[in-house]
């Protein structure tokens, strides 16, 4: 992943059936906006597989190999493989997807995960070789060793329509990277219509799209919007 062009991630959280991610995965690829950063894509847990065979076919089908598309998923378990009922092991996604969000405000807030899970999740990813994309709620919250990309959300932004001000974000992002060497994204009420605004001072280093990513025009909106 190149450091210097913007990563734009969509998170279609708990949304979509397999025909429906099917069509989303042909719909953007066939319409595919040109862009030189890193595309991640994180559907549910049960498509995963399928979407990466998917996405696999598509861009033989049309010859889109100047399409840097990855996948993510959504959590990773703090377990590794074993008996546990329901969970999703890190080490089951390995070549099936590449990045994991991890430490999403509705995580924390639904799931009661702490700071202590969110470290042993990280962990966790990178022994599956996974990119964590570590959530934060402001530069005040805690970064485990070995998180390389953080996506700053503040928690009145996320599903309101009401983003975070360019300014703030980028306030924000300078003072996380005085703790370390990240890259920082922005994640909160994106629409192609702001995009632009968060990426153009270069301190943000990318977005964390949600709702504007369900449908995939949309997010190809974001994406050709999506620039420095």
């Amino acid at each position: 992943m190149n450091e210097r062009l913007p990563l734009t991630v969509a998170n279609l959280k708990a949304n979509k059936t397999w025909p429906e991610m099917s069509r989303w995965i042909s719909d953007f690829i066939a319409n595919r906006p040109q862009f030189e950063g890193t595309i991640v894509v994180c559907p549910s847990f049960p498509f995963l597989a399928a979407a990466s065979e998917e996405i696999r076919n598509l861009i033989d089908v049309y010859r889109a190999f100047d399409l840097n598309l990855k996948l993510g998923c959504q959590d990773i378990s703090i377990f590794e493989q074993g008996a546990y009922t329901g969970e999703v092991a890190a080490s089951q996604l390995f070549k099936v997807c590449q990045f994991a969000i991890i430490g999403h405000s509705e995580r924390r807030q639904n799931f009661k995960e702490d700071d202590s899970m969110l470290a042993r999740k990280v962990e966790r990813a990178r022994q599956s070789s996974l990119e964590p994309i570590f959530c934060v709620q402001g530069p005040e919250t805690s970064i485990p060793p070995q998180v390389t990309i953080v996506a700053y959300e503040p928690v009145f932004a996320i599903g309101t329509g009401l983003p975070d001000t360019p300014e703030n974000a980028f306030t924000v992002s300078r003072e996380i990277k005085k703790r370390g060497d990240y890259k920082v994204i922005y994640g909160g009420s994106v629409t192609s219509d702001n995009v632009h605004s968060f990426l153009q001072e270069g301190t943000v280093d990318g977005v964390l799209v949600g709702g504007k990513s369900l449908d995939p025009f949309s997010f190809i909106g974001v994406v050709k919007n999506a620039s420095y």
